[in-house]
């Protein structure tokens, strides 16, 4: 689990219901007691009720849940309900509405993929990049991780990456050898990640013995190609696919003999259809 502060959930919430809900303060209801409900009507693999949960408790509101993030839901399948007063269940409804389709969304999305690649590699992964929505990455993160996935990269100091753009500014960007040389004596306690762009690069690359090659944009041909050079050229050397890599494309990419896949897809994947009622509680 993500440990996602307080204070975040609450600024989410105070995105929305800063002055109150005015309609509900126009009519007077609002110190009616009452409840409120969440359905996924699609139903898929959940994530975001904990911090939903949060963000509806921060209201004064009584919360008890159906499922944990990670588990699958089936279609109109009650997730969560709350309970407290009028007032306070709507100013939580479509912020916590907001947080759970979103989240339902990137969890489902990474679980799908997961599922296609399980099917051919049981032992494949799917990390996500860092390319999150800006302001989603703690949920994102959470989305991910509890679906099954990998985050590639939580952010540019974790982990040692070489890019062509660091190349770029080295006087000879081609010295596979030296640039990796100089990588391992500068951080030796991480692996060496390096990201080629051309078949010719990922030959060169691969002489150098980097701990980790990441394909950038290469069809499944060219995967193929590599990935069967790569046994002879560095055989402790993990290869990976980046670059393009949707649900939609994995089909292709499952038979080229690599089985990690880097992605930013599901950060962008339709949200859960979720629906929420409120209504009096039935016990008043």
């Amino acid at each position: 689990m993500i440990f996602i502060p307080q204070a975040q959930t609450d600024a989410w919430l105070l995105e929305d219901i800063a002055q109150g809900d005015l309609t509900t303060r126009a009519l007077g209801i609002g110190l009616r007691p009452g409840r409120m409900t969440f359905v996924h009507r699609d139903g898929g693999c959940v994530s975001g009720l904990a911090a939903a949960t949060q963000m509806l408790h921060s209201l004064g509101l009584t919360v008890c849940t159906s499922f944990r993030d990670g588990e699958h839901a089936q279609p109109d399948r009650l997730l969560l309900t709350a309970s407290g007063s009028a007032a306070a269940l709507h100013q939580g409804w479509k912020a916590a509405q907001n947080i759970i389709e979103w989240s339902c969304g990137v969890s489902n999305e990474m679980a799908s993929m997961l599922a296609i690649l399980h099917k051919r590699h049981p032992n494949g992964h799917i990390a996500c990049t860092r390319k999150t929505i800006p302001g989603t990455k703690l949920l994102a993160t959470q989305a991910v991780l509890a679906a099954g996935g990998l985050i590639h990269r939580a952010g540019c100091g974790e982990t040692i990456l070489l890019f062509a753009n660091h190349r770029r500014f080295v006087h000879d960007g081609h010295d596979w050898f030296g640039l990796i040389s100089k990588l391992r004596q500068a951080a030796p306690e991480k692996k060496i990640v390096v990201e080629a762009e051309t078949p010719e690069e990922a030959l060169s690359a691969l002489a150098a013995e980097p701990d980790v090659l990441q394909l950038d944009k290469f069809t499944p041909e060219q995967a193929t190609d590599i990935a069967a050079r790569a046994s002879r050229l560095a055989p402790n050397c993990k290869l990976a696919l980046t670059g393009g890599i949707t649900r939609t494309s994995l089909e292709r990419y499952l038979d080229c003999g690599i089985t990690l896949f880097i992605t930013s897809s599901p950060y962008y994947a339709p949200p859960a259809d979720i629906q929420v009622r409120l209504g009096p509680d039935t016990a008043e």
